[in-house]
């Protein structure tokens, strides 16, 4: 079982940190910010669409998937942090189950990153993208589902490492061919037939993908059906949890 208040407790705690620190919310927003103005915009110059929209259109979704990505698994440096201060040990002798440690955890890095989401959102407007009051509700409910997936990646990732050196270097490895391999700068139709095997079980490709259902409609540039995404990171989030939660038993 769940302990709702074990949960509200972890949230609340990492949500506090992540509002004292200004450095963090300023570096997760300039991060997207740069490779959409400068990224994008030097490619834009080198890709000619042929569907009726800019390539900055094209990749918005795509930026949107990568600051969830980069929100949401490192928000799981908490858990390095607390084992190497003991207070994991405190967390872990609590009279509350693993699975709600790990909802907790995974729950506080969707909410970081529906915040920075939200944020970015902002801007959909100078691209000419038409934002929408039921859009907005529906990419902020796909951008919490694909959060908690990912942040239950970073949770699994986590329980491995006990210092903040090992688990950075871990995440570049995991970080970037996610994103690279989730259709954000490309579309991945157009991939060899390997890569696409491995955008096939990459949930970013999926999160990206229902972000473009919801955020360019009219362009039918999608690769999968909605529903289709949805279940794979509905699916894949209840797997990666429970996962962690196996993970986190075996350390009492």
């Amino acid at each position: 079982m769940i302990d709702t208040n074990a949960v509200y407790v972890l949230i609340a705690r990492d949500f506090k940190k992540f509002i004292r620190e200004k450095s963090r919310l300023i570096s997760t927003l300039a991060r997207p910010l740069i490779w959409l103005f400068l990224v994008g915009g030097g490619m834009s110059r080198l890709v000619t669409p042929e569907i009726g929209m800019s390539y900055l259109q094209f990749i918005f979704p795509g930026i949107l998937g990568m600051t969830i990505l980069f929100s949401s698994i490192f928000s799981s440096i908490s858990i390095i942090w607390d084992k190497e201060f003991g207070l994991m040990k405190a967390i872990l002798v609590a009279p509350v189950s693993r699975l709600s440690i790990v909802t907790g955890k995974a729950l506080s890095g969707a909410v970081i990153s529906i915040i920075q989401t939200v944020l970015l959102l902002a801007i959909a407007p100078l691209l000419n993208i038409d934002i929408t009051l039921i859009s907005i509700i529906q990419v902020i409910l796909i951008s919490f589902i694909l959060a908690f997936c990912i942040s239950s990646i970073g949770i699994i990732i986590a329980t491995f490492f006990e210092s903040f050196e090992s688990f950075s270097a871990i995440m570049n490895f995991v970080v970037m061919p996610m994103f690279f391999l989730s259709g954000a700068l490309y579309p991945v139709k157009q991939l060899p037939f390997a890569l696409k095997l491995l955008t096939g079980i990459n949930p970013l490709t999926y999160g990206v993908d229902a972000l473009k259902h919801v955020m360019l409609t009219d362009y039918g540039i999608s690769d999968f059906s909605i529903m289709t995404d949805l279940i794979f990171l509905i699916v894949a989030s209840l797997i990666f949890v429970t996962i962690a939660a196996f993970l986190f038993e075996r350390k009492k």
